[in-house]
């Protein structure tokens, strides 16, 4: 019995790691036990064993590359020093990831375009909520004046949107391919910010 827990969790982290490129290729909906099993190289039957059903599968294949590639990123909030360093880090590794792991941003823009508000909550209570808790604390230390879970949004659609909208931006007016590199993209959101909150406090809605 002790030898065949690691080869059952092994396997299912083999089915998760694999699962991922699928749904970040098709989405939810584009995806089926079928085409995961034979990714996997195993039975339909052998994924039921170890998740109920496709949604609970795609749920931990989101919390699973969630988890390992964002995950580690908290712990650049929730330290002490200066502030702007710490934000700077921040947003300079997660650049640098999604233009690293491009199917984790698409598995990142597939979550943000799912219409099912029931699987967008369970995502929420389930992955995004930590690092966004540390995020919203963080903004709060970074720019008390101003409304927190704002500014945490803010934060993440600047890091998000030049990467999620490369392929239409080259055919842009004024478009380098200088400007796809991670670092010069977490430079500038950093001087935005700075310029941005070195102005006076956000008015009230």
């Amino acid at each position: 019995m002790a030898e065949k827990a690691p080869k059952k969790k092994k396997m299912r982290e083999e089915v998760l790691e694999r699962s991922v490129p699928l749904f970040a290729t098709v989405g939810f909906d584009g995806v089926s036990m079928r085409d995961i099993a034979a990714a996997v190289g195993v039975t339909p039957a052998a994924l039921y064993h170890h998740f109920s059903d496709k949604e609970q599968l795609y749920l931990d294949a989101v919390g699973y590359a969630f988890e390992e590639k964002v995950g580690p990123l908290k712990t650049l909030l929730d330290g002490g020093g200066n502030p702007w360093e710490r934000i700077e880090a921040f947003i300079t590794r997660l650049a640098n990831l999604l233009a690293a792991e491009r199917d984790f941003l698409r598995l990142m823009q597939w979550v943000l375009l799912d219409s099912d508000e029931r699987r967008q909550r369970s995502l929420v209570d389930c992955v995004f909520r930590d690092l966004f808790n540390a995020l919203r604390d963080f903004a709060a230390e970074l720019a008390p004046g101003h409304d927190a879970h704002r500014l945490a949004v803010s934060i993440i659609g600047l890091v998000l949107y030049p990467f999620e909208t490369q392929s239409v931006r080259r055919f842009l007016p004024g478009y380098t391919h200088q400007q796809e590199d991670p670092e010069a993209i977490a430079r500038h959101i950093v001087g935005l910010l700075r310029n941005g909150l070195g102005g006076i406090n956000e008015e009230n809605p």
